[in-house]
């Protein structure tokens, strides 16, 4: 929680630097002028071969530009200490979450013109919802990347064991779920030793609610955690957690897990289905030979399948010096021929490292061209069926998801919902009064960013 309310906390300060109201700056941007010059970059920690691969190709489209970047991951402080100093970079990479309070700010820069610049449509080139994760007032104010759809993946193992089917884990059947949840529970000496279901109640909390019906802002960005529907989906969490001898229990078990490792709970038994986004299926791919997996897209309560947006993205602050290049740039990082050489980059690393066993989980870049043509040729996993079906799975519900919405009282609102449903979850309070008090916190918060 800490490390939340410092990002929050030097949000908060960056407010107090700025007008609020945004796209100032960009009136003196010139995104039609060809790219010239230094350019610097910020947020690109831990490259790995498919981040590389993409930059080779970005900086081969910009060979007059001299390309600079500082490879530290993104800090919220560092960003308002630039802000204050004038000397911001040219481009920034940034989780999506972040893109509306900047731009509420005047922080960065509204990109349209960008696009328009580089003949680029942003509903063409990107998921409408990935687009609308950076958009505010009517403008898109960032170049989205990736985008990692959440969806239950089961152990087939346990669930045969257990007599539970994946008709059972149906979100829009809430008393058929809980039941499987508890069905797939193992409890020795008064406490559990397998999760039945772990539906990461905290931190996917938001698109619990978006299923359920809800959501945790309006379309102004302002906070409505409050709502009937929020609270039938805290509800369900709720006994969803009792029914596995309660939250303090799953979480302390969860927590345990060694889940990048050999003691992963699909290699152990210790789960017998869990919501993960797409990235850990690679995770698992050096222990498909010991585990047995499988996929089920979570629905909305009408049974139709969902899933929530999510990922990073560039920026042009407000103080770049030479926002054509950063334009030019973050788009050429995001363009199909990127992605390609990135997939290409992947398959290279799947055949050179053999306890991959040639499985190759394919890339989620946010954009549906290059999804599709990266799994038709490069996503494979002959020989296990229950990565085939993941992976399909995966690519199945990417363009069912649904933006959580943007704010500029973004990172404040998720911080109030989390400690809200920790203290629900825990028992402390009913879901109502947790997000009641919730609620008015965040509002406050909006209050006093989004009034200037």
């Amino acid at each position: 929680m800490r490390a939340r309310a410092g990002a929050a906390g030097a949000i908060a300060a960056a407010l107090l630097l700025t007008g609020c109201g945004g796209g100032g700056a960009a009136a003196d941007a010139d995104f039609t002028a060809d790219p010239t010059g230094a350019m610097t970059g910020w947020g690109f920690e831990n490259t790995d071969d498919v981040g590389q691969a993409r930059l080779d190709h970005a900086a081969s489209q910009l060979e007059g530009v001299e390309i600079e970047l500082d490879q530290t991951a993104f800090d919220a402080q560092k960003f308002t200490t630039l802000a204050a100093s004038g000397n911001m970079p040219d481009v920034v990479q940034i989780d999506r979450q972040f893109v509306a309070t900047y731009a509420a700010q005047g922080l960065i820069m509204p990109l349209d013109e960008c696009f328009a610049a580089h003949e680029v449509d942003a509903q063409q080139r990107w998921y409408p919802q990935v687009v609308q994760d950076v958009t505010w007032q009517d403008q898109v104010w960032a170049v989205p990347q990736f985008y990692q759809p959440p969806l239950i993946l089961t152990n087939t193992r346990v669930m045969e064991e257990a007599g539970v089917s994946a008709d059972d884990l149906d979100p829009s059947d809430p008393e058929a779920l809980i039941a499987a949840a508890e069905a797939m529970t193992v409890s020795e000496g008064g406490s559990i030793s397998r999760v039945g279901f772990d539906p990461q109640g905290v931190s996917k909390a938001a698109m619990w609610m978006l299923s359920f019906g809800g959501g945790i802002v309006d379309e102004s960005g302002a906070p409505t955690l409050d709502r009937e529907e929020n609270v039938a989906a805290a509800e369900f969490l709720i006994e969803l957690y009792d029914a596995q001898g309660g939250f303090a229990e799953v979480t302390g078990l969860v927590e345990s897990f060694d889940i990048f490792g050999d003691g992963n709970p699909y290699v152990t038994d210790g789960v017998g289905a869990a919501v993960f986004d797409q990235w850990y299926v690679n995770v698992l791919t050096p222990y498909a030979e010991q585990v047995e997996i499988g996929a089920v897209p979570i629905t909305n309560q009408e049974g139709q399948p969902f899933t929530a947006t999510g990922g990073s993205s560039f920026v042009i602050p407000a103080g770049a010096e030479n926002p054509s290049a950063a334009c030019a740039w973050a788009l050429a990082l995001t363009d199909p021929e990127a992605w390609q050489a990135a997939a290409e980059a992947r398959a290279e690393t799947t055949e050179a490292e053999p306890e991959r066993l040639g499985i190759n989980t394919g890339l989620f870049t946010g954009s549906p061209e290059s999804d599709m043509q990266i799994r038709d040729e490069f996503a494979s996993a002959e020989g296990f069926p229950g990565f085939e079906e993941a992976i399909e799975a995966y690519y199945a519900v990417a363009a069912e998801g649904a933006s959580l919405g943007g704010s500029p009282a973004g990172q404040q609102i998720q911080g109030e919902l989390e400690n809200a449903m920790q203290s629900a979850l825990l028992g402390e309070r009913s879901a109502q009064e947790a997000l009641t008090a919730a609620q008015e916190a965040a509002q406050r918060a909006y209050d006093q960013v989004a009034g200037g």
